[in-house]
């Protein structure tokens, strides 16, 4: 299959690896000529992914109508903010049959949408929107790891069929038709790794870490069940699966700024240290308008948020959380 990846990241630079080593061919397109000019020339991504050369089946684009050209799947892997003005290129450019997939994970700041709706807003008359999710570390799959995600779309037979044109001895995918349910498994489950960073860099112990991420998943389902989607969804891959793996994981951006918060380090001092996008900082905003406009309980993401606008203090976090009313372990 002819595949183009849009956005030079660490997981948009792991997925083109990864399929171009399947011998799809593929393309790599990103915004920064410059960026592409020097992958062009080492045959890495020294930059974002450094360590991992290039197969020969990975071409590199700096112009986006050769790009596309030809291509059978365009896949999107900038961050969320970088979303809308990319499909705002395609705009015009593409026929309507061509498949888009989504690889990034959270809301829309300005307009609280989900990458799948985003993509319905941008690209109204486009046949089939495609999200991946699910837990997936960009260096672990460039280095042919096995790893497990999901494909979600509207058409039932139809993602099962790319499914099945996709799936690889390294990655194996599940097919999903509740976009609801795997996009917001994905982008919560940022907010919740913050959470269970902050909690694991204070010293609070496994019991908290276990308590924490339950009732994180709990509130993640209860938003995503308001929203339309199905329970099971968020027993899945791209819920359970991947809040796991962001919570626990060394690799994880969002689990990193809930350490460094234990540390007092302020937002913007961590975020220039990390050097890449951590999607749960911009996520907790968009949970916490959509808890207060939906009425709908997410303690953790509230106690998230005040923290973020200097209401408490890491050390003051549990002690929100921990003293609030008792409840049903239902609700």
């Amino acid at each position: 299959m002819n595949i183009t990846v849009l956005g030079a990241g660490a997981w948009g630079t792991a997925l083109a690896i990864h399929f171009a080593k399947q011998k799809h061919q593929v393309c790599l397109w990103a915004r920064d000529t410059e960026h592409v000019l020097q992958m062009k020339q080492s045959r890495r991504n020294e930059r974002y992914l450094n360590g991992f050369q290039f197969p020969a089946e990975l071409s590199l684009e700096t112009d986006l109508q050769d790009a596309i050209d030809a291509t059978e799947l365009i896949l999107i892997a900038t961050p969320v903010a970088g979303l809308r003005p990319t499909l705002e290129k395609l705009a015009g450019n593409i026929v309507n049959t061509t498949p888009i997939m989504t690889a990034c994970k959270g809301f829309e700041v300005s307009t609280g949408k989900l990458p799948h709706q985003v993509v319905a807003d941008v690209l109204p008359e486009q046949q089939h929107i495609v999200l991946l999710s699910g837990p997936s570390f960009a260096q672990e799959l460039a280095e042919q790891l096995p790893c497990a995600v999901t494909l979600a779309a509207e058409n039932n037979a139809w993602i099962e069929q790319l499914c099945r044109d996709l799936n690889s001895p390294v990655l194996r995918l599940y097919a999903s038709t509740d976009l609801i349910g795997v996009a917001v498994g994905g982008a919560l489950k940022n907010v919740m790794a913050i959470a269970t960073g902050l909690c694991d860099g204070l010293h609070y112990g496994m019991n908290a870490r276990a308590a924490l991420m339950t009732r994180g998943l709990a509130e993640i389902t209860r938003l995503a069940q308001h929203l339309g989607a199905h329970e099971h969804t968020l027993m899945g891959l791209s819920g359970l699966g991947d809040l796991i793996l962001t919570c626990t994981g060394g690799l994880s951006r969002n689990r990193q700024v809930g350490l460094k918060l234990a540390e007092n380090k302020d937002l913007d001092t961590i975020l220039a240290e990390l050097g890449h996008v951590a999607e749960g900082v911009y996520t907790v905003n968009e949970a916490h308008r959509l808890s207060q406009q939906l009425q709908i309980k997410m303690p953790i993401t509230e106690t998230l948020y005040a923290l973020f606008q200097g209401q408490l203090s890491s050390t003051q976090v549990a002690q929100a959380l921990m003293m609030r009313n008792p409840t049903s372990e239902s609700n």
